[in-house]
């Protein structure tokens, strides 16, 4: 929307009021509207990968829940959801990376920059992070490090189980969900609309996940490096 000014508080409310009144819009899936603005990325460290008293990983959930109860982020919005991983597949600490919304000055980010905050038992610190580059994944191979754009191969492949055929094709293609009245006992076929219950394998590092599962060695040594700052 192009004004022939910067809009004002008032303004923002009459075009909110516009908006929602407007014919075919679910009001309630309406943002508040606000000026554009700039992002400013941030890494929160010293943060436990586990959460305490559970053996369930930190997530990008509890990580919103703790920003907003936190006073040092009080007018601070997030620009996207915070992402969580591990300092390195043997460790128990965690780096949760979160990008803001900001002025082009980045002045919400200097005001948190260096700053601690306690966790539980734990002090978590700040830091400024670089904008994170992205890690190509192609969609049609599903290997790390080229974009679908230029994969070389011909057909595809299954993200599953890195079979010669789509990924929305498994059950139809897929050996272990298709019937085998040969095997001992007997396999059944997985029911239409039934997701595929059977191990996966990842085409990237051979482990028993999808392959563009996150808990992927080969994902988080990249991650890891095109997130460094």
């Amino acid at each position: 929307m192009v004004t022939n000014k910067v809009a004002n508080s008032s303004d923002l409310q009459a075009i909110e009021h516009y908006v929602k009144g407007a014919n075919h819009i679910n009001s309630n899936e309406v943002d508040s509207p606000r000026l554009p603005q700039s992002k400013s990325y941030l890494k929160i460290i010293g943060l436990p990968y586990l959460q305490e008293d559970s053996a369930n990983p930190l997530n990008s959930n509890v990580v919103e829940k703790i920003i907003k109860d936190n006073h040092i982020f009080n007018n601070i919005m997030l620009a996207l959801k915070p992402h969580v991983i591990k300092v390195s597949p043997k460790s128990d600490m965690a780096i949760v990376w979160i990008d803001i919304w900001d002025v082009q000055s980045g002045s919400n980010a200097k005001m948190l920059i260096n700053r601690c905050f306690n966790v539980g038992n734990y002090i978590a610190t700040i830091r400024g992070a670089n904008m994170n580059p992205g890690v190509p994944q192609c969609k049609n191979c599903w290997r790390w490090e080229h974009s679908t754009f230029l994969c070389c191969i011909q057909g595809a492949k299954c993200i599953r189980y890195n079979g010669p055929h789509k990924s929305e094709h498994h059950r139809q293609f897929a050996w272990c969900c298709k019937a085998n009245a040969k095997t001992n006992p007997p396999q059944l076929e997985t029911k239409q609309g039934e997701p595929c219950s059977h191990s996966f394998k990842c085409s990237n590092c051979w482990g028993d996940h999808q392959a563009d599962s996150n808990i992927c060695p080969f994902w988080r040594h990249r991650f890891n490096h095109d997130w460094h700052s």
